[in-house]
């Protein structure tokens, strides 16, 4: 079973996402900020992330290139919104510090299973 790690600030959007997975068939776990997941990700091992790019305290962009520096071979999906700025700002950034690709927020969940299909077969 494929191990994913969700890293998402807002609780309910990530219990969402979780349960949309599981029902998907992953084994899933998550972590609400990139502090917590750079802990998670050591235990979990996971073969792919998805994280939001903006979050309190340890940020997406920060998280990426920390989670890649223990783990090069580390498939990551990021994700905005957009936050002040848009998520063209953002993702794009995401993808040229190692994120093998991005989703912009909202989507739908055939867009999730597919891209998460699509980063898991490179």
């Amino acid at each position: 079973m494929t191990k994913i790690l969700v890293i998402e600030d807002d609780s309910s959007f990530r219990n969402v996402l979780v349960q949309m997975l599981v029902r998907a068939g992953y084994d899933v776990r998550q972590a609400g900020d990139g502090n917590q997941a750079v802990e998670v990700c050591a235990d979990f091992q996971p073969e792919l992330v998805l994280t939001d790019i903006i979050m309190p305290d340890k940020e997406g962009l920060e998280t990426i290139q920390d989670l890649l520096a223990v783990n090069p071979d580390l498939k990551i999906i990021a994700m905005s919104g957009g936050g002040k700025f848009g998520p063209d700002s953002y993702l794009p950034l995401a993808q040229k510090l190692g994120a093998k690709a991005t989703l912009q927020k909202p989507f739908m969940r055939e867009e999730l299973i597919s891209t998460i299909q699509e980063v898991l077969a490179l």
